[in-house]
């Protein structure tokens, strides 16, 4: 059973590292740090050279967590082995979940020599380039969409292998990150939109690339910058040598920076830096907002108690009580919910409906605290309702006077075609009540519930420019065209 279906899922983390000894090792930490963008499965694709000074790739994936998937590091230390490597956690968008075949990197051997890809997003006109390559020819070995960059590379005319990539590149659509591992080169990029985060840092000589910088934080590499949206850096000896990254653009096509807001709201670790900005420090925003906008006040000579639901909402929660604090309101951030870091991906189902037995094998109250309280409770974001419902109904049972709860987002109504994972439309709690807040609260057993409004989030993160941010799964506003036959593949809308 996956416990965590009832929140928005992550795409997938990526790492990319060149010009280190021991490049497996960084990438293995890198990923290990990045595990929150996809524990599905994982995979790293060293670069090496034989005995005949023949350049060489190692690969080695698995389903599972990193620690498991490495388990023997052994692995790292002897089979991995060179001074470049890619490495890449998953969790399926599109492309079945159940084939290892989908588990990145991928790699190939083509004209120019050997080439490995790691991706996180989703191309929106995947369906179109393949219908296209299979007729001309090619065989897929995938379902993911991933795989369609390689075919385009490698059926590319042109002679330099960088340019073979920027064509291919400027031939997809979507949010994409990638890092790209040849024989020689590391070559990341990121679309036009930037809308999902990646970052370049450099360490003992060498260079990491990553999506999120708390992967360099791990390795106390230094961080240098973001790749632009619409970029593509190379890194190779010759910029070892010059301690200059090349940077070329995609395309002509003008930049239109459309981050995805949910990145600050939940997806990125709070001690990453994305979009030029601390998530932290977003969430306290986004907290503060909340707040100021929904306020919750003493029922009676009782303090206001604030609690979240770790681990995604602590900060927020923080700068929820800090603004009421402000507000006069006499309030205290308390420790309600303790969450069990020890769940198996299995367990056993003492006759109690799943879904209950998940929440309460996951969460658990800390009575004395909640007891004859009013309970701020602060989450990031609700899907379906159901695990809500259930958390709230395990808070009930601590006896607290009222229970109100705050989302620091606005409601999610419609499907995403960049990279998060959804339910189909018909799964979302706000689009079968419509929208209507007070339904939902009762549904979900509260006394009140209130959401940040896109405006209200907008303004919170204004910081890092309002229109700068992709909030289509709250408002239907789509910042690039969706190939119908893609809706009807990925969502049932």
């Amino acid at each position: 059973m996956n416990l965590t279906r009832e929140k928005p899922t992550c795409n997938c983390g990526i790492m990319g590292v060149f010009g280190l000894s021991s490049a497996a090792i960084e990438s293995y930490y890198g990923i290990h740090a990045l595990q929150h963008r996809g524990q599905e499965a994982c995979g790293i694709v060293t670069q090496d050279f034989n005995e005949n000074g023949k350049s060489v790739f190692h690969i080695y994936k698995g389903e599972g967590l990193v620690t498991e998937v490495f388990e023997d590091s052994k692995i790292l230390k002897n089979e991995l082995t060179g001074t470049a490597a890619i490495g890449h956690n998953r969790y399926s968008t599109t492309g079945s979940a159940e084939s290892v075949k989908n588990i990145q990197p991928f790699v190939v051997h083509y004209r120019k020599g050997n080439l490995a890809v790691a991706h996180n997003g989703n191309l929106t006109n995947a369906r179109e380039l393949r219908e296209k390559l299979v007729n001309e020819g090619a065989i897929f070995q995938t379902t993911s969409d991933t795989e369609v960059i390689l075919h385009l590379i490698a059926r590319s005319r042109l002679e330099d292998q960088v340019e073979q990539i920027k064509e291919a590149i400027d031939k997809i659509e979507g949010a994409f990150s990638l890092v790209l591992l040849t024989d020689d080169k590391l070559i990341a990029s990121r679309d036009a939109n930037g809308f999902r985060p990646l970052s370049i840092a450099k360490l003992n000589g060498g260079y990491i690339v990553a999506s999120e910088t708390c992967a360099f934080d791990l390795l106390s590499a230094e961080f240098i910058r973001e790749v632009h949206p619409g970029e593509i850096i190379v890194i190779d000896n010759d910029v070892l040598l010059s301690n200059s990254i090349k940077s070329i653009s995609v395309s002509e096509t003008p930049v239109n920076k459309k981050h995805c807001v949910f990145e600050y709201i939940y997806f990125s670790r709070p001690d990453s830096f994305i979009y030029g900005h601390n998530v932290d420090k977003m969430r306290r925003r986004l907290g503060k907002s909340l707040a100021r906008n929904h306020p919750v006040y003493n029922e009676d000579e009782k303090k206001v108690i604030v609690i979240s639901v770790p681990d995604s909402s602590n900060t927020t929660a923080v700068g929820y009580q800090k603004e009421l604090d402000k507000l006069g309101v006499d309030s205290k951030l308390e420790i309600g919910l303790i969450r069990s870091h020890y769940i198996g991906r299995t367990f056993i189902q003492p006759g109690q409906s799943e879904r209950e037995i998940g929440v309460k094998i996951k969460f658990n109250t800390v009575k004395g605290v909640l007891e004859g309280r009013t309970v701020v409770l602060v989450d990031d974001s609700i899907v379906r309702g159901t695990t809500s419902k259930q958390l709230v109904k395990l808070i009930r049972e601590a006896n607290p006077k009222s229970i109100h709860l705050r989302i620091s987002s606005p409601p999610i109504a419609h499907p995403c075609f960049y990279g998060m994972d959804f339910p189909s439309r018909e799964e979302l709690i706000a689009n079968n009540y419509q929208s209507n807040i007070e339904e939902i609260g009762k549904y979900l057993g509260v006394d009140s519930l209130r959401y940040l409004t896109i405006d209200e989030m907008l303004e919170a993160v204004a910081e890092a420019g309002e229109e700068n941010f992709c909030h289509a799964c709250f408002s239907g506003s789509y910042p690039t065209e969706i190939d119908k036959s893609f809706k009807k593949e990925i969502y049932e809308i």
